[in-house]
């Protein structure tokens, strides 16, 4: 900190000092000119009263600190229902999501073993075909070799 800023703030310090003295003052001389006197009785009664009023105000303060963490907790709670209901629903989205995906995959599974089936027939028919040409191909050429 600089000289300026400590100047500044003792300045402030002493003028806060000063005002509480001229406060003090004030309180003194109002309690002299408007003081009460009572006996016992009555101000242990008075003083009573005054611990119960304390008490009320700071009852009160704490009913209304519940109040609002009872509306905060209210708050957080049907917060935490509507991300339960909103996860649920995500759930059930990606199970259904899954299923589509399994009788897809089941399908296509469907679908490869039907085109594998006909590959084989193509390829025994092709087999057979060519079995057949080299047949009539020893059969020609016997029959060309007698000739």
């Amino acid at each position: 900190m600089d000289s300026d800023s400590k100047g500044e703030r003792w300045s402030g310090a002493m003028t806060n000092l000063s005002e509480m003295s001229s406060n003090l003052e004030s309180l003194q001389k109002l309690l002299l000119t408007k003081a009460v006197f009572v006996d016992d009785d009555t101000f242990s009664k008075a003083s009573l009263a005054a611990d119960q009023a304390r008490t009320i105000k700071l009852l009160d303060q704490r009913v209304h600190t519940l109040e609002r963490e009872l509306d905060a907790a209210i708050t957080a709670a049907a917060r935490a229902r509507s991300e339960k209901r909103q996860a649920e629903a995500s759930q059930k989205a990606a199970e259904l999501r899954a299923l589509e995906v399994t009788k897809e995959l089941e399908n296509t599974t469907k679908v490869f073993e039907l085109h594998m089936e006909e590959l084989r027939a193509k390829q025994e028919e092709i087999t057979k075909r060519d079995n057949d040409i080299k047949l009539l191909e020893a059969i020609i050429q016997t029959l060309g070799g007698k000739e």
